[in-house]
């Protein structure tokens, strides 16, 4: 196929794909596997326990006697997401400058006026490009920075030794600008290839947050064997991404997602559990949308007054470590 076809091909998907798809989505590889039915079930068996959840994490309780804990996440993808394919356009590129430009003061002016702590995942070239959101981001003392990739990659699509390249090259420069070494990884879109794992344990990462195995904290297995590390798991319905982007129908008003939010928030403090929310400068920032935000905190303030620990993902996972004793992770891989 002629290149110029090619390259038409790409554009015309980019013109009718949703747009939290292209953002967000792991993409559909092209394989000539067998399909399932034609799978042995020690086939099946090896493919599901390579990376898969274990024993659940939960603590009895949660400091001070709170019912239940509260995650914000905010990754500050910004230009990253438009530069990771090799064909962003300028439109592209000013929608995501937004983030960084706009959205994140607007959330962290909005986490200042609650003292409340967040947890930042950062592709290290979205840093790089805006400095400034680092000392903005620590100027609280009470958020956290996590790797997001370097330039929001797919991790699928790596080889392993490019992969592994670029999660080092992750945590050096984050290390470097921010002045600490992260201790908590989210794979950008949280597409997970078959090495992700291996990659983030010979890098002494304490805890990942990219699955979505449970609604509580739990620990990674790898190949059948405990890793310890802390998965903090993630949600399609508790990410701003897929019904915030107002391309074609799938556009949600801020007022009907924060229902969505709140109702989440309270199952999980009937239950004694968590809530882990899962948002972006450039989409979350936007002065309409912000309010679903708002009326999520309003609303748990006004029923948990007290009762609801608000956390980085640090310290949760740290504690619930603790709770269970469950030790320093196992950098060994099977």
């Amino acid at each position: 196929m002629p290149a110029t076809t090619r390259r038409s091909n790409r554009l015309l998907a980019l013109l009718v794909a949703p747009g939290w798809l292209l953002s967000q989505a792991q993409p559909v590889p092209q394989t000539t596997a067998k399909p399932g039915w034609q799978w042995t079930y020690d086939s099946a068996r090896t493919v599901v326990n390579a990376v898969r959840a274990g024993r659940s994490l939960q603590p009895a309780k949660w400091p001070s006697g709170a019912r239940a804990a509260v995650m914000l996440s905010f990754d500050v993808d910004n230009e990253t997401v438009a530069l990771r394919f090799g064909e962003p356009t300028v439109g592209a590129l000013s929608q995501a400058e937004y983030g960084g430009r706009v959205g994140l003061e607007r959330i962290i002016k909005l986490l200042d006026q609650h003292k409340i702590p967040a947890t930042f995942f950062i592709p290290s070239v979205s840093l790089a490009l805006t400095p400034s959101m680092g000392d903005l981001i620590k100027k609280s003392g009470r958020n956290e920075i996590g790797v997001h990739g370097w330039i929001h990659e797919m991790n699928a699509n790596l080889p392993d030794s490019v992969e592994r390249r670029l999660v080092k090259k992750a945590v050096d420069e984050l290390t470097k600008m921010t002045g600490s070494r992260p201790v908590g990884y989210r794979a950008p879109s949280w597409n997970f290839s078959p090495n992700t794992l291996s990659i983030l344990r010979e890098n002494g990462f304490r805890y990942e947050s990219s699955l979505m195995s449970d609604d509580r904290a739990y620990e990674l297995m790898q190949n059948g064997q405990p890793t310890g590390i802390v998965e903090l798991p993630v949600q399609w319905i508790l990410d701003d991404a897929p019904l915030f982007d107002p391309v074609g129908a799938r556009y949600a008003s801020p007022r009907e997602i924060a229902q969505v939010w709140i109702d989440e928030f309270d199952k999980a403090y009937d239950e004694g559990t968590m809530l882990l929310l899962t948002m972006h400068p450039h989409i979350s920032g936007h002065r309409s949308r912000i309010v679903a935000l708002e009326l999520l905190i309003a609303h748990i303030e006004a029923k948990g007054a007290g009762k609801v620990w608000w956390a980085t993902h640090k310290d949760v996972a740290d504690y619930v470590r603790a709770e269970a004793k469950l030790g320093t992770p196992k950098s060994h891989v099977p």
